[in-house]
């Protein structure tokens, strides 16, 4: 290690610590859902801190696979490709998750077997003895269309698995207690230590699910929905990936395994209303020709969603109907739900940088592909932001 002289021999001895510090191995860790775009942040930067990384999932990052990290390319279901990738393993971040949003809500099969049957391999993994688990949970486990006003993790009760009404939420929520129930499970030498953070919307840079996805060409219907002063909570990538690091911090010895089997909701801190928060959105896409919606439909005609739904399982066979929201979707933009983080705040330490959706907006547009005008209306969606918001702006 090489350090420069200075005049100050304890700046020396603190810089000569820092590099050792950096030189010396932190670790390893599993990042279930390591190639989808939180899965991939969070491992990208925990491989940069120097811990050695595994990207677990089916699916390739969308980057390059940073130095310190590997990608193993295996179905969270398979069990056996799992335990093997798990030796040696001192924390898992299990982010790994499926029917977030769009038509994957109702393949209720897939939902639950991934969602319940993968978590429940992961926490099996107790047999090669992992000391943690970082389990990345939603705000949907506590939240089913009833206002809450800043709510917070004491006086917010889990939603009865009944009243869900989408299979996502209702597989979270199963899979959360699974884990919080796994705390404390002895191992050898110890005990598994286990918490749950329960995010909100997420956006930031490079966010490849909703803006980089969406193509509209020519909009056929021009209509928005909800209430006009609904408050809710976003969290940025890099606030969210803090607050997994820093609950894996609270779950050893060194912090007094503070975050041992809590649940902790994560946000950047501050409730805002959605359409003023979306102005960045809004006077963007007005530059590319995208008017602002003039009609405003009743939730009520909107929640008809529900006969959508059904239609596209019944008709799914012989044909596709498009699926433009579900009833989900529409309850998370009608009602106001927000969420104190007093107590990651206090436990975890976690203090969020404030961001605005403003640079994430920008960042899209520069690396947005020309527009063709061959396609009548063309439009892509996967998890993410809610496809509903971008419809209410832009359709």
């Amino acid at each position: 290690v090489n350090v420069a002289p200075s005049s100050n021999p304890e700046s020396v001895v603190s810089r000569l610590g820092e590099e050792l510090d950096w030189c010396v191995p932190k670790g390893k860790v599993v990042v279930t859902g390591g190639g989808g775009y939180f899965g991939f942040r969070l491992g990208k930067q925990l491989a940069s801190e120097g811990f050695s990384v595994i990207f677990l999932d089916l699916n390739k990052p969308p980057c390059d696979i940073p130095n310190g990290a590997i990608f193993y390319q295996s179905d969270i279901l398979d069990y056996s490709s799992l335990y093997k990738v798990c030796e040696g393993v001192d924390c898992m971040f299990h982010t790994a998750a499926y029917g977030m949003s769009g038509p994957e809500q109702l393949r209720k099969k897939q939902v639950e077997s991934v969602n319940i049957g993968g978590t429940n391999n992961v926490i099996n993994c107790k047999e090669r003895s992992i000391p943690r688990l970082v389990y990345t949970s939603t705000i949907n486990v506590v939240f089913a269309g009833k206002p809450i006003v800043d709510g917070d993790e004491a006086s917010v009760p889990y939603v009865p698995l009944n009243a869900h009404i989408d299979h996502y939420s209702r597989t979270k929520a199963i899979a959360e207690q699974m884990v919080l129930a796994a705390n404390g499970c002895p191992l050898k030498g110890g005990l598994l230590r286990t918490c749950v953070l329960r995010p909100c919307g997420i956006y930031g840079s490079e966010e490849r699910r909703h803006l980089h996805r969406m193509n509209v060409e020519r909009r056929l219907f021009s209509f928005r929905f909800g209430d006009p002063q609904a408050q809710m909570n976003w969290v940025h990538v890099d606030n969210l990936v803090l607050a997994h690091k820093l609950a894996a911090e609270a779950l050893s010895p060194k912090k007094s395994c503070v975050a041992s089997g809590q649940a902790y909701f994560i946000n950047d801190g501050v409730s805002v209303n959605l359409f003023e928060w979306l102005t960045p959105l809004l006077l963007q896409f007005e530059k590319l020709g995208c008017r602002q919606p003039l009609i405003n439909l009743p939730v009520s005609l909107v929640y008809s969603a529900i006969l959508v739904e059904y239609l596209h399982v019944v008709l799914r066979p012989v044909i596709t109907v498009p699926l433009l929201f579900t009833r989900s979707e529409v309850r998370n933009i009608a009602v106001s739900h927000t969420f104190k983080i007093d107590k990651a705040r206090r436990d975890l330490g976690y203090c969020p940088k404030p961001y605005t959706l403003k640079d994430s907006v920008e960042q899209y547009l520069q690396s947005r592909p020309p527009r063709s005008s061959s396609p009548i209306f063309s439009l892509s969606w996967t998890s993410g932001l809610p496809r509903h918001l971008i419809l209410l702006l832009l359709m």
